[in-house]
């Protein structure tokens, strides 16, 4: 089988000079070069480099992608939190205010609802574009997926005994002097 050059001779494209030009001129470069170093293909090497910073390009594609999903199942899990753990605040009448995003927002509860959330047993998630009322465990198992999602939640106090205060029936009176 005849060479690429052969076959452009026999064909008239190209003339005799110019080919043993290129012959002498490949000649001269092989010698010049020392011995065992090997001849190194520009094509080959750019080929390679755009394989490499493709596969990089791919793999922080993926990554981003692999956070993405992660972000989404995070969201979901909060949702999902929040749907079967919510309060109900549809008898609400006293409005607790609260910052959130620097705006003060109002959310309207009823006064046990408020108490609680001042003494840190309940928390305001902020989920959906809109606010809701769970109770302090399950704000912390939110907070410790998304701490942005949790709104309000006031740290408890030591001294704050609760529901079993054996003196909670008995009121402080007003005019008592220490």
């Amino acid at each position: 089988m005849a060479s690429l050059q052969d076959q452009l001779l026999k064909a008239g494209l190209a003339d005799e000079k110019k080919a043993k030009a290129i012959r002498n001129e490949k000649r001269k470069q092989r010698k010049q070069q020392p011995k065992g170093a090997v001849q190194v293909n520009e094509t080959e090497l750019r080929a390679r480099q755009a394989r490499e910073e493709k596969a990089e390009r791919d793999r922080q594609l993926n990554l981003k992608r692999q956070q993405e999903a992660e972000q989404k199942a995070i969201q979901a899990q909060i949702r999902q939190l929040v749907e079967t753990n919510r309060l109900d605040r549809s008898r609400g009448e006293t409005s607790y205010q609260f910052v959130h995003d620097k705006k003060i927002k109002k959310l309207y509860v009823d006064d046990t609802m408020a108490d609680q959330l001042a003494r840190g047993r309940l928390a305001i998630i902020f989920v959906d574009d809109r606010y809701e009322i769970v109770a302090e465990g399950v704000a912390r198992k939110i907070a410790e997926r998304d701490d942005t999602a949790v709104v309000v939640l006031h740290d408890r106090k030591q001294d704050d005994v609760g529901d079993d205060d054996p003196y909670a029936g008995y009121e402080i009176p007003d005019d008592l002097m220490w």
